[in-house]
C-alpha cells in the first residue's frame, strides 16, 4: 500500500512537472534551436529509455531519469509501475516519429509521436535537462492523444 501511494504521489508530481513544461513550451517560442549534437544526444536518451521499457529493463529505463525523478520514485520498480499504469503506450509502441527538439527555459523539449498496438496515435512531450556531468536525462514526460490532422 505504501509503495502504491508513493507511486501515485510521484506520478502526480511528475505529471504536474510535465504539464508545466509542455504548457511553457506551447506558450513560449524557443530561444534557439538545439545544436545537431544536442539533438542527437537527446534523441538517443529518449530512444534508449523507450528500448529499455520495451525490453522490461526497469533498471536501465530508470537510469535515464533525471535525479529529481529518481528521488521521487526511489527505485526502478516503483518507476516502472508508474509508467505501466500511467503511460502504457510508451512501453511497446509499434512506431515512433521524433520531431525536431526545441530549447525552453528548463532544457530541451523532445516531442515523439507514438503509435500503440491498437493503432492509436499519441504525442509524448519529453523534458530533458543536461546534468553536471554533461549527460542529458529525462526530467518529465506528458502524453496526450495525437490528432492525425495536426501531425507533421
Amino acid at each position: 500500500m505504501k509503495r502504491n501511494r508513493r507511486a501515485l504521489l510521484g506520478f502526480a508530481a511528475l505529471a504536474a512537472f510535465g504539464a508545466a513544461a509542455a504548457s511553457r513550451a506551447a506558450n513560449e517560442s524557443p530561444t534557439r534551436a538545439p545544436t545537431a549534437a544536442q539533438a542527437r544526444a537527446v534523441r538517443q536518451v529518449v530512444q534508449a529509455q523507450l528500448s529499455a521499457l520495451a525490453n522490461g529493463n526497469a533498471q536501465r529505463a530508470f537510469s535515464y531519469a533525471a535525479p529529481a525523478i529518481r528521488e521521487r520514485f526511489g527505485d526502478a520498480n516503483g518507476f516502472m509501475a508508474m509508467v505501466a499504469g500511467a503511460y502504457p503506450m510508451v512501453i511497446r509502441p509499434v512506431a515512433t516519429v521524433f520531431f525536431q527538439p526545441t530549447h525552453d527555459d528548463a532544457g530541451i523539449l523532445q516531442i515523439v509521436q507514438l503509435k500503440d498496438s491498437e493503432g492509436r496515435l499519441w504525442r509524448a512531450h519529453y523534458q530533458l535537462q543536461r546534468q553536471r556531468d554533461g549527460q542529458w536525462r529525462i526530467a518529465g514526460c506528458t502524453v496526450q492523444p495525437d490528432n492525425p490532422a495536426t501531425s507533421t
